[in-house]
């Protein structure tokens, strides 16, 4: 029987969708649950078995292939999109925030539902939040009642707390029978393989209680061993998305798994002692995604968990899709074979080596990199720096002026300023008003483009231990720390920041920003990422968030951003003595208004004016260089001389391209590194690309307009709460970028690889053509590029 309840805990883990329809005949009230933080005994509080659905990477998509494409989409997600499409019974549906994809799942099933395309059914997205702070709790806790309220609904049952106690006691015998059962991993007479383990959580996570509870007591019960030839006792760390597949693979290799830290392994295990319902659901620190550790904190447990396990091996799994674990696997391993942990690294999918090839020397080196200077580019390869013609005068001297303002900031932070680097999406305009010289993020990795570092800096982060390949574009920041190389590090170099500050946008950011502030000894502050949680959204929001801001998005996304914001003020005023002047930032705030209107008015009369008077080589440069510099008279004026030479070109007929026959759109980050690109296509096809996210987003995405009785500070925060959102959340970015594709007149688009796939599906439906490459802004081979090329012009011949 041991056998038979072993195998039937395996099918349940491994079966999800048989044993869904298996629960649903026998009348059980079911809920797909989808995040690693779901709280499934409040689920189960209210007469609901909730069933986990997770990611298939093996599975067909045929469905959700056809809606979204598999060109800018991961299979994670398109696996998970699959499922849903296939359940014809229209299951309630509750997500939860544990990672970056899951908000932009749910925005895809809003959107889906929204346009007939799917069968209508309860969901709920869960933004419970992790930041170890008291305004992610009270932020937490309105959620916690929203969840509450939608349970009730769906149930038909008002919540209990008689039956929440109930579910609390089950709860507490099941987690004391889990630890029972991971126990045995490290039992000489009574065995279970690490795989069969993680089976038996994965079940308790499908299987209502009452059935998964005899099958373990039975197990529990029996005597079973299969220790032979597993002298290596290792634990896992790594990919939440690894499965009990690969740890199989690892027992029958003759790896004994006596622990994990990974996010759906023993982490879903832990016991969380909370009888209050609202407290459990308002705790950041529940069920805390490990992505969010700090570095620090993260090898310390990892180290005590191979001490308490006596383990002398570590196996880091890695999945091909995941961009945060790869960001630790170096500093991880590194630092465990130190303490005299033999470590590995194996990517899942890829075939297992042998144990003893597994764990050969680790190579390593975390030396400083060696400097390659910038190679001449081979014959008959395109020039990837070819610079494009300009014909704007007005940014004629941002060069100079950007050089100048460069060389006063290193100065500054040479001196002994506080100084500060901080993503493109993080509340820069507080540090103005603090008087702290900054740079942003992603304004460094354009300069480094452009100097054609790119592929040294690749080198510099692989050879201390980081990914060169995973958002190479928000870690040139990172690389920089490396670069001793002062003849070829861009503008002398980027100065070491005191401080650095992002907005939790991706899963990849928190590792990166962490060990950015470690390697730089700075200060680390991260935004929570709160989401847009409502099912029924404006989609036209670009009408109404310039001067209804406050109405327009939900007050507690709002408070969360302002309580932050005052945080982050008070933790910088202790650390650098600087004092936050009020009075100054209420004008910074004002010149970022009236800037991103100057950028509005130049946006409308280049969408409405033909042949076009300036194409994005022009725009692109003429936007962003002063967005780096948002909040000063410099850079509002400079918004201003923009507009006013756009609109003299206008009404002097000049253009740049007088056989004009198709306009474009270019969707994504810019080809900083060779700006000529977006011209090649002029002469040889009348194609002109007239638009990119840089100008419009400035025009629709910035303007926060605040009245007197208002609150500058949150108005900041109404900013930022919807960063990202205008290009990649759906239903949010659609309708954007078909209202602009509309309004500027354009015949067809090109897209990179971090395009969102809603968005690309909205154009198409649009009937505007979309030509999406698998090209990324920072990494591509002279080869890649002239591939690239090659499909665009096929793409514009078609058009003509």
């Amino acid at each position: 029987m041991t056998i038979l309840a072993l195998e039937k805990l395996r099918d349940c883990s491994r079966n999800t969708e048989q044993q869904l329809a298996q629960l649903r005949s026998d009348g059980h009230t079911l809920m797909r649950v989808i995040g690693s933080d779901i709280p499934y005994q409040v689920v189960r509080s209210f007469g609901i078995t909730p069933v986990r659905l997770a990611s298939n990477k093996h599975m067909a998509t045929p469905l959700a292939d056809a809606l979204i494409g598999t060109a800018s989409s991961s299979q994670r997600g398109r696996s998970i999109l699959e499922q849903v499409l296939q359940d014809t019974c229209a299951t309630p549906i509750l997500l939860s925030h544990s990672d970056s994809e899951l908000p932009q799942i749910f925005a895809a099933l809003r959107e889906l539902i929204k346009t007939q395309e799917m069968d209508d059914r309860p969901i709920h997205f869960f933004d419970c939040l992790h930041m170890p702070r008291h305004s992610t709790e009270v932020y937490n806790a309105t959620r916690a009642k929203q969840l509450l309220d939608w349970l009730t609904r769906v149930s038909g049952s008002s919540y209990s707390e008689q039956q929440w106690n109930k579910t609390y006691s089950e709860y507490e015998i099941d987690i004391d029978l889990m630890a029972q059962v991971r126990q045995l991993r490290d039992h000489k007479n009574h065995h279970l393989g690490g795989d069969r383990v993680l089976d038996i959580i994965a079940a308790y996570h499908i299987l209502p209680p009452n059935q998964w509870r005899p099958l373990v007591q039975e197990i529990l019960q029996s005597k079973n061993s299969n220790l032979a030839n597993k002298n290596k006792r290792a634990i896992i760390v790594g990919s939440a998305q690894v499965t009990s597949h690969h740890y199989e693979q690892l027992e029958a290799a003759g790896i004994n798994i006596v622990g994990d830290y990974q996010d759906n392994g023993d982490f879903l295990a832990q016991y969380y002692p909370c009888k209050k319902v609202t407290e459990l659901l308002s705790d950041p620190n529940r069920l805390r995604p490990l992505a969010l550790e700090l570095f620090a904190n993260k090898i310390k447990q990892v180290k005590a968990l191979c001490k308490s396990q006596q383990a002398d091996h570590a196996i880091f799994l890695l999945d091909e899709e995941d961009e945060a674990s790869v960001w630790d696997a170096g500093k991880i391993t590194f630092s465990l074979e130190r303490a005299g942990v033999k470590t590995a690294v194996w990517k899942a999918g890829t075939p297992l080596p042998s144990i003893a090839d597994l764990f050969l020397p680790s190579q390593q080196s975390n030396k400083p990199a060696e400097v390659t200077p910038p190679q001449a580019q081979p014959a008959g390869k395109p020039n990837r720096g070819q610079r494009s013609h300009k014909s704007l005068q007005s940014i004629a001297d941002f060069g100079t002026y950007q050089k100048t303002w460069f060389q006063s900031v290193k100065e500054q932070a040479e001196n002994g300023s506080p100084f500060a680097v901080v993503n493109a999406n993080s509340p820069q305009e507080m540090l103005r008003a603090l008087g702290i010289p900054f740079v942003v993020n992603q304004w460094w990795a354009s300069i480094s483009a452009a100097k054609q570092q790119s592929t040294r800096y690749a080198g510099l982060l692989k050879n201390n231990d980081y990914p060169s390949d995973v958002e190479s574009y928000s870690a040139q920041g990172l690389a920089a720390i490396f670069d001793n190389d002062a003849d070829h590090a861009p503008w002398g170099g980027l100065p070491t920041p005191d401080i650095v500050q992002s907005v939790l946008a991706t899963d990849a950011t928190p590792r990166i920003f962490d060990h950015w502030s470690r390697e730089a000894n700075a200060e680390l502050f991260l935004f929570e990422r709160s989401v847009e949680s409502r099912f029924d959204i404006d989609e036209h929001w670009w009408d109404t968030l310039p001067n209804h801001w406050e109405s327009t998005l939900e007050p507690e996304r709002l408070d969360l951003m302002t309580d932050e914001l005052e945080q982050a003020i008070t933790a910088i005023e202790e650390q650098t003595g600087c004092q936050f002047n009020e009075q100054k930032f209420s004008e910074i705030l004002n010149l970022v208004n009236e800037q991103e209107e100057f950028y509005r008015k130049t946006r409308d009369l280049i969408a409405q004016t033909y042949p076009a008077p300036v194409c994005i080589a022009d725009t692109m440069p003429a936007t962003m260089v002063p967005q780096w510099h948002r909040g000063t008279t410099w850079a509002r004026d400079a918004a201003r001389a923009f507009y006013q030479e756009v609109k003299a070109k206008v009404q002097n007929q000049e253009c740049v391209c007088q056989n004009e026959k198709l306009r474009l759109m270019w969707i994504g980050r810019g080809m900083w590194s060779d700006m000529g690109f977006y011209q090649r296509w002029q002469e040889s096809h009348g194609a002109v690309f007239v638009w990119s996210m840089y100008l419009s987003l400035a025009a629709d995405g910035y303007i926060r307009n605040f009245k007197e009785q208002q609150d500058p500070l949150r108005s900041l925060a109404a900013r930022f709460v919807t960063m990202g959102d205008e290009l990649r959340m759906p239903t949010w970015a659609g309708a954007w970028h078909v209202r602009e594709a509309q309004t500027h007149g354009v015949h067809a688009a090109t897209a990179l690889s971090d395009a969102d796939p809603f968005v690309i599906r909205a154009l198409r439906r649009a009937n505007i053509p979309v030509l999406a490459l698998e090209l990324d802004n920072y990494n591509d081979s002279g080869d890649d590029r002239s591939d690239h090329l090659t499909s665009i012009t096929r793409f514009l011949d078609s058009l003509l």
